[in-house]
């Protein structure tokens, strides 16, 4: 088919531009013009800003693009359904005659049937796709910004940075299927010992294998805040250094579990060792002053059980509950815990606190050193 003719500036997609950054787009949009995007969907990236990303788009899930009643047809699934299901993952509903759809939502489309002949309610497949979006979405991203790194480089045109993150995209493009699907995997397997666990102890059971464990979360105060302030790559910065802090104050028999974005597990078979860990790491935060946020710390001791180096159980649940409402600088403890080591601390009475998931208020006690 001939290029399309198509008047840029008439239509509005250069409005703002001017020199070398109008002509750079220009360029683009000829490009993609030209290899077939409709204007529609030039139309559509150049408004939300993602139109230097339409190459590597094109190459990731093909040139294919259908309307929504199309996709329907297609899929053997209703409209309104396949609509309800867009808008739960997060996804932008476009007009009923707008062929914005590809290849690949077709066969997405198509697992409802897979999904309803495993005998999956329609409320509980949008459930699913709603908290698969909303992680999914952040997956993209990062995984979107790994090709566009290689190619970004000082004073790089928007047209040659299009054409050089399409070119790198197939070359990661290939990892990406067994790595969303390894993680979710291996996710899915430490979420099933949870619910496991979970459920023996509401119902009494006993864990086969569990063993007193005490465990705290410490976590960095504000840092959901923060991530309206600072750039994404600094708020990585301090994940990674939280994590850093960590390794310098724990020794055995204390064990780093896992670091959760703005959080890390610590576990110990011995109560005092764990109390003097979280201590340090409070210490360690607060010598860093105005560079690096405050901590806070959760505690708790109980029967839990070890799998894959993680542990599940009620003092996992319970730390992690007490970390969400101490206090900056402070490490609050349970009971158990605090009868564990009674001398070893200045302990003071937090009062008694409803936890999210705990049927009876718990009663809290804030861990201070004592003075030398």
């Amino acid at each position: 088919m001939p290029p399309q003719q198509i008047d840029f500036a008439a239509e509005g997609l250069l409005d703002g531009l001017e020199g070398e950054q109008r002509a750079d787009r220009l360029a683009l949009l000829e490009y993609l013009a030209a290899d077939g995007v409709p204007l529609s969907e030039l139309r559509r990236a150049t408004d939300n800003g993602t139109v230097v990303f339409l190459p590597a788009d094109r190459v990731i899930v093909g040139g294919e693009r259908y309307t929504a009643a199309q996709v329907s047809e297609l899929a053997g699934v209703e409209l309104e359904f396949m609509t309800t299901v867009r808008r739960a993952m997060g996804l932008p509903v476009p007009e009923p005659d707008e062929a914005a759809y590809t290849e690949t939502e077709v066969e997405s489309a198509r697992m409802i049937h897979v999904a309803r002949a495993a005998g999956v309610e329609d409320e509980d497949i949008v459930e699913l796709l709603r908290v698969l979006g909303r992680g999914l979405s952040n997956a993209a991203e990062a995984l979107r910004a790994l090709p566009f790194k290689r190619v970004l480089k000082p004073g790089i045109s928007e047209y040659d940075l299009s054409r050089g993150y399409a070119e790198a995209v197939p070359q990661l493009h290939p990892l990406v299927d067994p790595l969303l699907s390894n993680v979710l995997l291996l996710h899915l397997r430490t979420g099933s010992h949870t619910e496991v666990t979970n459920a023996l102890e509401r119902s009494g059971g006993r864990l086969p294998g569990s063993r007193e464990v005490a465990v705290c979360f410490a976590d960095l105060v504000g840092f959901t805040r923060l991530g309206e302030l600072v750039p994404p790559e600094d708020l990585s910065g301090l994940a990674v250094r939280l994590e850093a802090m960590t390794s310098d104050v724990v020794r055995p028999p204390v064990k780093l579990v896992k670091a959760i974005g703005d959080a890390v597990m610590l576990a110990s078979a011995e109560p005092e060792p764990l109390l003097d860990a979280g201590l340090a790491l409070l210490d360690a935060a607060d010598a860093e002053a105005e560079d690096f946020p405050q901590l806070r710390v959760g505690s708790a001791l109980g029967p839990a059980l070890g799998r894959a180096g993680d542990w599940f159980g009620r003092p996992v649940n319970l730390a992690s509950r007490i970390t969400q409402i101490a206090r900056p600088g402070s490490l609050l403890a349970e009971r158990e815990l605090r009868e564990s080591a009674p001398e070893s601390y200045r302990w003071s009475y937090a009062g008694e606190r409803r936890l999210r998931g705990v049927q009876q208020p718990v009663p809290l006690f804030r861990a201070r050193r004592r003075a030398a």
